[in-house]
């Protein structure tokens, strides 16, 4: 029999080093026995991945807030239904870069869309399927914004980057707001060098996964 699947997500403002933490927390579970699957939003299967390209790449035409906001859920039924849901019943633990909590600091807090519109597009969406952790990189968005620039060096900016940092600093404050409401939140000091923020991660992982309760894997 399967070990129960277990669903991580990794939320943060651009530049907060998700990529990064993915891949440490990928490898911890792998050193744990467990299989991983590393997924990401919007994306994570073909449609979902269409869907991405629109959202993300500058054009002509604006994409107006309730567009993009139902574009971002359409996307996350997509994900849930083809390959979140399908790795849970399989025994893996998911590692989704960015799932609901995003829709709720970028187009509740950043673009001012109502809250209430997103928890309904999340109860259809999400089928079920919600994060067993969610580990929240925080850091100031000065900071953020000067590694995504170093990160991105010449290439083009998607639509987020191209956002002021008056977005970026509703979408953090609508972060922490989550992280205050919810033990499923693990909150990391992404401003701290890389060996700090993974012992941050590790610490959390073992305190859940580990300790709390016996090995789930």
């Amino acid at each position: 029999m399967n070990a129960p699947g277990i669903f991580i997500t990794i939320e943060g403002i651009e530049g907060a080093g998700k990529s990064t933490a993915i891949a440490g927390v990928a490898e911890w579970f792998r050193a744990h026995g467990r299989e991983v699957d590393c997924t990401r939003e919007p994306g994570g299967t073909p449609i979902a991945e269409a869907i991405r390209e629109v959202l993300l790449n500058p054009a002509e035409e604006d994409l107006v807030p309730p567009t993009e906001l139902m574009l971002m859920f359409a996307a996350r039924a997509q994900h849930v239904a083809g390959r979140i849901k399908p790795g849970l019943a399989a025994g893996k633990v998911v590692i989704s870069d960015r799932f609901t909590d995003s829709s709720r600091a970028y187009q509740g807090a950043g673009r001012g869309m109502d809250r209430s519109l997103i928890e309904t597009l999340a109860q259809t969406a999400e089928q079920g399927v919600s994060p067993d952790l969610t580990l929240l990189l925080d850091l100031p968005v000065d900071v953020g914004m000067k590694r995504a620039a170093a990160r991105r060096g010449a290439g083009a900016h998607d639509r987020f980057e191209r956002e002021r940092h008056d977005f970026f600093e509703r979408v953090r404050a609508g972060f922490l707001e989550l992280a205050g409401q919810s033990t499923r939140f693990a909150l990391i000091d992404a401003a701290a060098p890389i060996a700090d923020v993974h012992m941050q991660i590790q610490t959390e992982l073992s305190a859940r996964f580990l300790l709390g309760g016996g090995d789930r894997g």
